[in-house]
């Protein structure tokens, strides 16, 4: 428009600088006034359609500034709601931090009534199964004399006496029961703080990765647990496994082997291998005179001494290409080691075990020992006296009692016998400190 309005002004300017020719007096005034009339109406024309224009760009502009505050008012709600809705998330993790505490200290409440309970349950057990045998040896004792010394009033009283008795152990059993029960409700408990505990640990690594800004996910935390706190269905069949899929830091990791339940084991990946740690002990803080259940299942801390149990070494041995490693320090501090090609069997057999020595530091160790059942002090499956588990304390594949005992009582004074202690052949060596564990191979060993 003002372009336009810029040439008008120049065709003007220049029909009145350069004329070419004379023109009488009073027509050249009467087109000049004609003229300049023209101009003015070109000019006023040019400059109400730039003011129609510039009110266009001026509602454009305004309408343009009224859709961007309204997007800034959606935004400042938006983030408003992620304020809150993020404080909301900070008071819940709290409430949840502090009921896991509670939760923890009744967590270990109840372990210490579990163990008091199973402790009173076991005496009760052991009380009613001696009273039954002295009842019944009276009332054998009775029926004999009944008929020749008593008269049938005394009879009739030993029979109310029986009748108390019997009352008395449906008290127990009803008792036994009760206990029964709780036992199942603090198991149930006990599951449910796992849980709880799990999903915390979940959510606080999560809250380390969105604090320290990683784009990780979260299995490079906690290798094979999934965002619920449940395990994956992909788990390694062992250790070897483990370090095949790019672990390569010694620690607990889940393992699935073939037809076994999902269970914690310690991996050890050193320069020599790749190991399945199966029992360690170094210090006696765990007691490892248990029952033959406890062998089974396994007991102790993977943080200090541990047996890991009879059912998940067998689910591990049963692989295939491994070999057994037993490590052990005596009170010298100094260490031996002797590794074996081994077979275990299954529960049906009592675990049998079948050992073949492939290296040691010591030339003296025999060579070959096969066919050695488990035994515990409650389960002796030697078949003949004495009962090596009972005397010598804790659970073992006894050959002769006090030839070897790696899970005897960590002490040093006498009696030995009682104790942890190898005999390799000359003399019987007592020790503080041992280590059994599996190394996975790449080929198949047997013995």
């Amino acid at each position: 428009m003002m372009l336009l309005l810029l040439s008008l002004l120049l065709v003007s300017s220049q029909s009145h600088s350069f004329p070419t020719e004379p023109m009488p007096e009073h027509q050249t005034e009467t087109r000049s006034r004609f003229a300049a009339l023209d101009e003015v109406r070109l000019l006023a024309n040019g400059l109400l359609q730039l003011g129609h224009n510039l009110r266009d760009f001026v509602q454009n502009t305004k309408n343009q500034i009224n859709d961007i505050f309204q997007k800034l008012n959606i935004f400042d709600k938006s983030f408003y709601q992620l304020s809150v809705l993020a404080s909301e998330i900070k008071e819940e993790e709290e409430e949840l931090k502090k009921t896991t505490v509670i939760l923890k200290a009744n967590n270990e409440e109840i372990k210490s009534l579990s163990l008091e309970i199973n402790s009173k349950v076991e005496d009760i057990m052991k009380e009613r199964n001696h009273l039954r045998n002295q009842v019944g040896g009276l009332e054998e004792k009775l029926s004999g004399l009944s008929q020749s010394f008593f008269s049938a009033e005394q009879v009739e009283e030993i029979s109310a006496l029986r009748e108390i008795i019997q009352t008395q152990e449906k008290s127990i059993s009803d008792l036994l029961k009760a206990v029964k029960e709780q036992r199942e409700q603090l198991n149930n408990q006990r599951t449910k703080i796992k849980g709880l505990e799990n999903k915390l640990s979940v959510q606080e690594t999560a809250e380390n990765l969105h604090r320290n800004r990683q784009t990780n996910s979260l299995s490079g935390y906690l290798p094979y647990f999934t965002s619920d706190g449940s395990f994956s269905s992909d788990l390694p069949k062992d250790c070897g496994e483990v370090f095949s899929r790019g672990q390569k830091i010694s620690g607990l990791y889940a393992i699935k082997p073939y037809k076994s339940e999902t269970f914690l084991v310690n991996c050890e990946f050193t320069e020599e291998g790749v190991f399945t740690v199966i029992q360690h002990r170094h210090d006696g803080s765990v007691d490892f005179d248990q029952s033959w259940e406890k062998y089974e299942d396994g007991f102790g801390d993977f943080s200090s001494e541990f047996w890991l149990g009879l059912k998940k070494i067998y689910a591990v041995a049963r692989q295939g290409h491994s070999l057994l490693h037993v490590q052990i320090e005596d009170w010298r501090k100094e260490k031996h080691f002797m590794v074996y090609q081994y077979v275990l069997e299954d529960a049906a057999s009592n675990y049998t075990i079948h050992l073949k020595l492939q290296s040691a530091e010591s030339s003296t160790l025999v060579d070959e020992l096969t066919g050695f059942r488990f035994s515990t002090k409650d389960h002796n499956n030697r078949n003949h006296d004495p009962n090596c588990a009972q005397d010598y304390t804790g659970g073992w594949w006894f050959s002769i009692c006090g030839d070897i005992n790696l899970n005897g009582k960590c002490i040093q004074s006498r009696p030995r016998k009682k104790g942890t202690h190898w005999k390799p052949g000359r003399g019987t060596t007592s020790f503080k400190a041992s280590k059994i564990s599996i190394s996975h191979l790449t080929k198949p060993q047997t013995p």
